[in-house]
């Protein structure tokens, strides 16, 4: 029995989510059924780094599965590519020792958040970048940005629904990106809550729109209450870019 670590991207537009669902289809059902073919009818469990919402995208989710198969890595990949469908794409495959975890040797990961400062509507844009119309004022986001970084409980910057009871996370990294009329917002950290970044970009939109001030950021982290925090920004705009290991 070999392990695999596989890198994927996928297109969210068209998943209820990266985790197995009843009667949905999720990034992972569709995983497991072309593995299950592969291994004539046997189930193959595939883990995850994380879970991912619907109409969420990712260019680097990472996967690990276990295999009896003797495939070599090339060839895996270019199996697993033709049985797939096309919003989903297998990058790489490598061989791994067998206690590797896709999930739990996670050390960090990159997220970003695209956005698109236009009062125009793009047809081609509509499943990939959050429409924002209105004025911004990009100085006040990067003020508010840098009361983000470092160690903190971010209990009012994510779900309600969370169900993890440590909420302390450290955020290395916000920058922006700007090309054009597109605004992308890109977060590096040690993890992420569930609806963290979604959250810190809605506001990240407050302050810029001028609803709210930079400096009232410490004072929502004391409050531990998502209350009151910005809106979760829409799932569409949101992309897992990158997962560190060690």
């Amino acid at each position: 029995m070999q392990r695999y670590k596989c890198i994927i991207s996928y297109d969210g537009s068209g998943f209820s989510g990266y985790q197995v669902q009843p009667n949905k289809r999720t990034v992972q059902t569709e995983l497991e059924a072309v593995l299950a073919t592969m291994h004539k009818g046997n189930p193959v469990k595939v883990s995850g780094s994380g879970r991912t919402d619907a109409g969420v995208h990712a260019r680097g989710q990472v996967i690990h599965f276990d295999s009896p198969l003797p495939i070599p890595e090339e060839k895996w990949e270019v199996a697993l590519n033709s049985m797939l469908p096309e919003d989903i794409s297998v990058r790489s495959v490598m061989s791994v020792a067998a206690p590797f975890h896709a999930r739990f040797d996670a050390v960090g990961k990159e997220y970003r958040y695209v956005l698109h400062l236009s009062s125009i509507r793009d047809p081609f844009q509509r499943n990939y970048a959050y429409r924002y119309p209105y004025q911004l004022n990009l100085e006040a986001m990067c003020e508010a940005s840098r009361f983000f970084l470092g160690t903190h409980d971010f209990t009012s910057f994510c779900s309600a629904k969370t169900e993890v009871e440590d909420k302390i996370r450290t955020i290395e990294t916000i920058d922006f990106i700007m090309e054009e009329n597109i605004l992308t917002l890109r977060f590096v950290g040690n993890g992420f809550l569930y609806n963290m970044v979604r959250i810190l970009v809605g506001t990240l939109l407050a302050v810029g729109s001028g609803d709210m001030k930079p400096e009232e950021i410490p004072v929502i982290f004391e409050k531990k209450d998502r209350r009151f925090a910005g809106k979760t920004a829409p799932a569409h705009g949101l992309y897992l870019w990158k997962v560190f290991y060690k």
